[in-house]
């Protein structure tokens, strides 16, 4: 079974820590926390993306090799991670026959690929998104916000596509979002962070329906409004 065991994530700014966490991800996993919180620093070490002005110390075990071919990531806003004046498929970096069997997956046709991104709906260019990403051999998918410049219905969608790919091909995922629909929907464990520290974590049942920690209650209550997780 594959599984990530972060020992140590550090980030420092002048001297200042930013982020200081240590978690296991051994099933699908989401990432909460008000905003500042270190969230999207935490998405951006692991992905290796973090500016020269920060300081990052990662000690990281996995079961399999952590690099670009076995991390995907699916951004917050889909119409800003293509390139307008590309057709779809010079955005792809694999070949034809991959193209058309990642497609598949995202229940796509290749038709697509001699389209230009403003020729396609939210829905259709957050379907070539995450099919980009699978586009390799990937074993962790990182997802930040993903569905937040959709509308329902299209978020819905896409959640449930999603959730589908990750128990079809195995694929951990560390799944940012203030959605709670989606949470229960995706996540098995929740992660609360405030300030770059882990206040709790869990079980997504028993966090959200019995917080221990003040500020996960009060998270919870503000963000999730009056929504309770059912079984």
């Amino acid at each position: 079974m594959n599984k990530i065991d972060i020992k140590k994530l550090e980030i420092k700014h002048n001297g200042n820590t930013l982020v200081n966490l240590s978690f296991n991800i051994s099933n699908s996993t989401a990432l909460i926390g008000e905003s500042g919180s270190g969230k999207s620093l935490t998405l951006k070490a692991l992905l290796n993306l973090l500016p020269n002005t920060l300081d990052a110390n990662k000690q990281i075990d996995s079961s399999f090799t952590l690099n670009s071919e076995s991390i995907g990531f699916i951004p917050q806003n889909p119409f800003t991670s293509l390139s307008p004046m590309t057709k779809i498929d010079k955005q792809f970096f694999c070949d034809d026959k991959r193209k058309e069997e990642v497609l598949k997956l995202v229940d796509l046709d290749t038709w697509v690929l001699n389209k230009f991104p403003n020729q396609l709906s939210g829905g259709q260019i957050q379907r070539v998104i995450i099919a980009i990403a699978l586009s390799k051999d990937i074993k962790f998918l990182l997802l930040d916000e993903p569905t937040t410049a959709l509308d329902i219905q299209n978020r819905n969608n896409i959640i449930g596509l999603i959730d589908q790919l990750i128990k079809k091909l195995n694929i951990l995922i560390l799944f940012v979002t203030h959605d709670i629909e989606s949470i229960k929907t995706l996540c098995e464990e929740i992660i609360i962070i405030k300030d770059g520290s882990i206040v709790e974590m869990g079980k997504t049942e028993d966090i959200l329906n019995n917080p221990k920690h003040t500020y996960t209650k009060t998270l919870i209550n503000s963000t999730f409004k009056n929504k309770t997780f059912r079984t």
